[in-house]
């Protein structure tokens, strides 16, 4: 079915196509009729536990698809163990211009940069508060746009304090490619200043209401050796639950023939997979093993997810690979794990 839906979808523009796709899950859940699109059914699947949380699969949605959480319970109801949203920020803010979606198609991949547009963390928690979802919700928190680098981690600080009542995992993305500067965060000093107050929040929450709720910081794949090994080591001082590896990158090795490759922004599909792989992979061996790694790039089948699993992932992570092959892409791989 969702091949036939495909070819209607992908004739309209990708921002229309996308709210059409998340609507039509939505009326399809609301029939009761969402295992005719071909997602994985009730209680398939094999349960992990990673951070101190179950997770009744280790195939999740990645952040990006319901930024504002309008669609959560459509979108949980295909099988995913668990579901990201956002990336939400403090206040609203539109993004970047349009057009800022761009589909690949015979790279199976996506170049977008939509600059964080979401209608606020506020307008999100009120829908998380409305949906049926009950379930494990990572709620993937950012800057907004004006804010200074310099005063960034007051805006994490007002996302990590609202989410925190509804959020079983909460993500700090330092690594979009299309906010100015958001990734100086990830080094250095920037990056300790950072997890200095971010740690110290969680720990006052968590004493505050008894409940631990993880901390996972997102990264880039664009990053060298020695900029892996740097960040590794400093999310192991600071004793950050876990990481999420990795965000969209700006290479476009593997799309140059594509008359779309020119096109600003970050990318991600099937030409992301390996380089990855590659950061999951070094980012397990710097860590030892001591925090769990969310594995996300290019997966688009089961063998790509089982990579990245081999590679060092404790849990994996589908986007582009969902908007090309669909919820079988979901049914293939929880069935399959």
């Amino acid at each position: 079915m969702y091949s036939l839906m495909r070819s209607a979808l992908f004739a309209l523009p990708e921002e229309t196509s996308h709210s059409v796709a998340l609507g039509s899950l939505d009326l399809a859940n609301s029939l009761h009729l969402s295992t005719l699109l071909g997602g994985a059914r009730a209680g398939r699947g094999k349960p992990v536990s990673v951070m101190g949380l179950e997770f009744p699969n280790a195939l999740g949605l990645a952040a990006g698809l319901d930024k504002n959480a309008d669609h959560i319970d459509g979108l949980a109801a295909l099988g995913f163990g668990f579901v990201e949203i956002g990336t939400v920020t403090p206040r609203p803010q539109p993004g970047n211009p349009k057009p800022r979606l761009f589909r690949l198609t015979a790279q199976q991949a996506i170049i977008n940069r939509m600059g964080f547009n979401n209608k606020g963390i506020d307008y999100a928690l009120s829908r998380i508060q409305n949906s049926r979802f009950k379930g494990v919700l990572g709620i993937n928190i950012g800057k907004n746009f004006d804010t200074p680098v310099e005063q960034a981690a007051e805006d994490y600080l007002i996302g990590l304090r609202k989410a925190w009542p509804l959020a079983s995992y909460i993500v700090v993305n330092l690594s979009s490619p299309n906010t100015p500067g958001l990734r100086t965060l990830q080094y250095g000093e920037e990056l300790r200043r950072l997890l200095t107050l971010l740690k110290e929040e969680q720990h006052r929450l968590a004493s505050a209401d008894g409940r631990q709720v993880p901390l996972v910081i997102k990264i880039a794949p664009d990053l060298n050796d020695e900029e892996l090994g740097l960040i590794a080591r400093t999310l192991l001082e600071f004793a950050v639950d876990g990481v999420s590896a990795t965000n969209t990158t700006l290479s476009r090795d593997g799309v140059q023939d594509n008359p779309r490759h020119a096109q600003a922004g970050g990318l991600s599909g099937a030409p992301l997979r390996d380089k990855s792989t590659q950061v999951i992979a070094g980012l397990h061996r710097e860590l030892d093993g001591r925090l769990p790694i969310i594995g996300i790039g290019g997966i688009g089948s089961l063998q790509d997810a089982q990579q990245k699993l081999a590679a060092g992932a404790s849990l994996v992570q589908i986007y582009s690979g969902f908007i090309y092959h669909g919820p079988a892409l979901v049914r293939e791989i929880v069935e399959g794990l």
